[in-house]
């Protein structure tokens, strides 16, 4: 995110917002950003299909049919999963069903390479969450996430859709760490059409780079000695048929695993845990696992 939260004037911008009850959320941010300079094109309000919510939205149609933001069009982007409109977030397809409608309103307002503000305070808190994450995907350097803080609201105080030049009023700009910042990952994600597709990438990714980092260990940290009874003690065997299995006394098998032990322990990073037999096996039983099904 751009700290400084400076506007630009490029392709035009376009504020994304999740809706609650309270439709205040969306035009007195809206409000602020205007003022800032900055040039707001289209508003796009995220929201669920519960008679609360569908009220506010109606309140913020009346602001734009009124005129009161000339040249900004107002985007409806409602909240649908496969069983149908979302009334609330219970379950798991309602979930996935906010990814995809913000993942692809951010994604249909980059491509149009407009700069995209997301104010993530109206609505469920599970719907500025799932925001973040979109923003960590999606968002270039110039791209804000916006948390708005207005003096002395509450929930259930008087509407106010627009404030005072003495009212006090804070739009703060949320940190996002951006996978932007690295341009193999951007060009991958910008291409998937579906954030489900984008997630099951990842994970392959973290589960590839997870096995190099374990290879790595086995192959340049241990002795070929310590690869041996590691490769056993991951197969479950004990101490004693370890020794036997390699023709060794139990002695040596047990220095050779103290030694094993503290290279795992610096590999972790000298972690505050006990690096012991059952850290061994359950960092590499997996990878000698998939070793043997690849041979």
């Amino acid at each position: 995110m751009n700290g400084s939260a400076a506007c630009n004037d490029g392709n035009g911008e376009v504020l994304i917002a999740t809706l609650g009850v309270e439709p205040q959320v969306v035009t007195i941010t809206l409000d602020q950003l205007l003022h800032r300079g900055c040039s707001i094109r289209e508003v796009a309000v995220v929201y669920t299909l519960s008679p609360g919510v569908e009220e506010a939205l109606a309140v913020i149609e009346a602001e734009c049919v009124k005129g009161f933001y000339p040249g900004v069009q107002l985007r409806k982007a409602p909240v649908v999963s496969a069983s149908g409109p979302v009334v609330d977030f219970c379950g798991e397809d309602e979930l996935r069903a906010l990814l995809r409608t913000l993942y692809k309103e951010v994604r249909r307002a980059r491509q149009s390479g407009a700069t995209v503000h997301l104010c993530v305070s109206g609505g469920r808190k599970v719907m500025g969450i799932i925001g973040m994450v979109v923003a960590q995907l999606l968002f270039g350097p110039k791209d804000c996430v916006w948390h708005l803080v207005t003096e002395g609201w509450h929930p259930g105080a008087e509407r106010r859709l627009h404030l005072s030049p003495a009212d006090r009023v804070w739009l703060v700009p949320v940190p996002v760490l951006r996978w932007a910042e690295a341009g193999t990952l951007l060009r991958t994600v910008a291409e998937l059409n579906d954030p489900a597709e984008v997630v099951a990438w990842y994970e392959r990714l973290s589960k590839e780079n997870k096995m190099k980092r374990q290879d790595e260990f086995i192959r340049h940290w241990l002795t070929r000695a310590e690869r041996e009874v590691v490769r056993l003690v991951c197969k479950g065997l004990d101490n004693a048929t370890v020794a036997k299995v390699l023709c060794k006394s139990d002695q040596t098998v047990a220095n050779q695993l103290g030694s094993v032990y503290e290279k795992l322990r610096e590999w972790l990073g000298y972690p505050e845990y006990n690096v012991d037999r059952s850290v061994l096996i359950a960092e590499f039983a997996p990878y000698f696992a998939q070793m043997e099904e690849r041979d």
